[in-house]
């Protein structure tokens, strides 16, 4: 089973078929997701079920659906177990960004953090889980595949959040503060930050 939210709300890829009542199904092979897309984002319906019967095929065949942005970003710990966010457009989130050419992810990771935030001495510690998330731009709908990376850092300077991106804020949050900012944060940034 795969999430892919439209805003905070999810599709969920699956294999198997589930009684419909707050949701709706939809086959793989036949639906047409930006009619999905405007249902999630219009109505109250809170989530749609896509299925296809092959588990290994279902996120690939997804994917095809609409063109991708490869994205990587950065949960970022110091030396106190506090987490480096930036509050982007109103939302408390975690920096990441877009990919360049032949970049490897683990590259652009780093690169997406230091650039938003002016936090340095990175150091990736493990992979998490990638997030999906489907978007707007000049018209057309995208699906942006997020790779996540925990990261540690002793940086204790000034930060300097990159505007230009609409970041207006950035800050170590503890657990208290982290379990306050969720409530004005993104779905996918939730599953990160439990």
């Amino acid at each position: 089973m795969y999430k892919v939210f439209v805003n905070d709300k999810p599709i969920i890829l699956t294999t198997k078929v589930k009684k419909e009542s707050e949701f709706e199904n939809y086959l793989l092979k036949s639906v047409n997701l930006k009619k999905v897309i405007k249902e999630l984002n219009t109505t109250n319906r809170k989530k749609v079920h896509i299925i296809h019967h092959n588990e290994k095929k279902l996120l690939k065949k997804f994917l095809k659906k609409l063109p991708n942005v490869i994205a990587g970003g950065g949960k970022v710990l110091n030396k106190k177990g506090e987490v480096l966010f930036i509050f982007r457009n109103g939302k408390w989130d975690l920096p990441k960004g877009k990919t360049e050419k032949k970049e490897p992810i683990e590259a652009s990771a780093i690169r997406e953090v230091e650039e938003e935030t002016g936090v340095t001495g990175l150091r990736i510690t493990k992979p998490l889980e990638t997030t999906y998330h489907i978007f707007k731009r000049n018209g057309r709908y995208r699906i942006k595949i997020t790779y996540w990376f925990e990261m540690y850092t002793e940086f204790d300077g000034d930060f300097t959040p990159e505007e230009k991106e609409g970041i207006t804020k950035v800050a170590w949050l503890n657990k208290k503060e982290i379990k306050k900012a969720m409530k004005n944060s993104y779905a996918n940034i939730k599953t990160l930050v439990p």
